[in-house]
């Protein structure tokens, strides 16, 4: 129940706001506030991502540093604004600008998007069945509201009594939308057995990232693997899903289909089991016919020949393999942030599939078909599954399944693996797309509409869970749209500093 207190976090640093900037002796009060703010979001920041250390310490130290300097920019900027507007409703600017920033911030080469105030009800999906109309900019915004509300509320009131309009007011704004949230469910969860299903079966390999998984034989890796499966596909199953970097062998994409990994999925499984689809994650690469057509993110070799490499899911049957690269890049990790101008600095980004440098991306979502059971599945790979408007373009792609594929073992055993799980939730909502998520070390799981997990596997151990999925063809409002909170916000914060400005320049 401590998500509660996300109903009245700003409150005090609302608070502090109106004190700074309202005492006119005080000498440089913006930059005290955003002091102030700086430290408030910095101790944020690291209390609730602290685990991002165990993946790289350097990596984290950038995400908390300039996190925090985002946010307190956005809070001064608000203050600035709601100064130059003094009207009495210039509290509520607030919501547009910090939705307009988390949406800018899923945007650009230097996006980290997991303290998105929506995503603090991942651990308490039922309050949030609306996200299918809103998506989690629907959260922030009701996030931002309660509180702008309770501070307002205990400003203009000097005492408030347990049983008043006031706080019959902030109990509405909070307990409303849960009463909404169940009434969905209730409505929505009574059609789910007429949706048509395929079979799917999950493996979790459990093999150390840090210290087995780049380094052993893969076909040992993959022997290890198919005796996890041993006895458990059949002839209705429909897919088999391997986790992230499973294939940790670098694959020339051009001769891809003619590989042995590949060959070896062919012959132990799907010339058993005709039906079968084998997703998997890869490490492949394209190379360029000429320098250029080369991206802003390939490499050179001693050779002088540029090529990406790719942070790749197959799909693998008996006459193709289809391709779809990992293109939501964690920053400094897997990609030196914008990699036009800072080609040079590349070499410090650490991939966490085991290759040097930043790598490529694809402009666009592709989906994988099953002619023979309907299905499209969206190919969602590890951090991607946190991007809510992102994940919006697998679904009007065709997309009614989704399975992702991931590695959680960078970051130890931490909280880190379990808010990734549990973010997935909300992409299940959002869509009403059912989820097959397997992870290379834990945890795998299957994720109903509603997001309900069921099957969930232990952190670190080897594992294989099997389960029917539906397949939902129908769009949701946030599916159909995307983002419109957050569109609205931008243009709605454009104006605002437009305005001020204007404002600015007439005194």
């Amino acid at each position: 129940m401590l998500t509660v207190l996300i109903f009245f976090s700003f409150v005090p640093l609302l608070y502090l706001e109106e004190r700074i900037t309202s005492n006119l002796n005080l000498s440089k009060p913006r930059l005290k506030l955003f002091g102030y703010a700086y430290v408030t979001f910095l101790f944020w920041n690291i209390l609730v991502t602290w685990w991002v250390v165990y993946a790289s310490f350097g990596g984290a130290c950038m995400a908390f540093i300039f996190n925090s300097l985002f946010m307190a920019l956005v809070f001064v900027i608000y203050s600035r604004i709601k100064q130059s507007l003094a009207s009495p409703f210039s509290d509520w600017i607030l919501i547009p600008l910090w939705i307009a920033w988390e949406h800018g911030h899923t945007l650009w080469d230097l996006t980290w998007t997991w303290l998105t105030l929506g995503n603090v009800f991942a651990f308490n999906h039922a309050w949030v069945q609306w996200y299918e109309f809103t998506g989690t900019s629907g959260g922030t915004f009701w996030v931002l509201f309660t509180n702008i509300l309770v501070y307002k509320t205990i400003k203009q009131n000097a005492s408030l009594k347990l049983v008043s309009a006031p706080i019959i007011k902030i109990a509405a704004a909070i307990i409303v939308p849960i009463f909404i949230s169940y009434l969905i469910f209730f409505v929505r969860s009574t059609s789910l057995n007429s949706y048509k299903t395929v079979s799917v079966v999950i493996v979790q390999p459990n093999i150390d990232p840090y210290n087995d998984k780049f380094n052993w034989d893969f076909k040992y890796q993959f022997e290890k693997s198919i005796k996890i499966l041993d006895g458990t596909v059949g002839q209705k199953t429909d897919f088999i899903i391997f986790p992230e970097t499973f294939i940790t062998e670098n694959i020339d994409e051009e001769t891809i289909s003619s590989r042995e990994e590949i060959n070896w999925f062919r012959d132990s499984l799907i010339r058993k089991f005709p039906r079968v689809k084998i997703i998997t994650g890869a490490n492949t690469y394209v190379i360029y016919k000429s320098d250029s057509a080369a991206s802003s993110t390939a490499r050179k070799d001693e050779r002088g020949i540029y090529f990406d490499v790719y942070n790749t899911a197959l799909q693998i049957d008996s006459t193709q393999v289809e391709i779809y690269h990992k293109s939501k890049l964690v920053p400094g990790v897997e990609r030196m942030p914008f990699p036009a101008l800072l080609k040079p600095l590349e070499s410090f980004a650490i991939n966490m599939g085991g290759t040097m440098g930043s790598l490529g991306t694809q402009p666009q979502r592709s989906v994988f078909t099953n002619k023979a059971n309907e299905a499209s599945i969206a190919p969602v790979v590890c951090y991607e599954s946190i991007f809510a408007d992102y994940m919006t373009e697998y679904v009007r792609m065709g997309a009614n399944l989704i399975f992702i594929v991931t590695n959680d073992g960078w970051w130890d055993n931490t909280p880190g693996y379990f808010q990734h799980l549990n973010f997935a939730r909300l992409r299940a909502i959002e869509n009403r797309r059912e989820i097959a998520r397997c992870a290379n070390t834990g945890i795998s799981c299957f994720i109903d509409m509603y997001g309900n997990i069921s099957q969930e596997t232990d952190w670190w151990k080897e594992a294989l869970i099997k389960k029917d999925l539906h397949l939902n063809n129908n769009l949701t409002f946030f599916s159909r749209f995307g983002d419109l909170i957050s569109y609205i916000s931008v243009a709605c914060s454009i104006l605002l500093i437009i305005w001020a400005f204007l404002l600015h320049l007439r005194k």
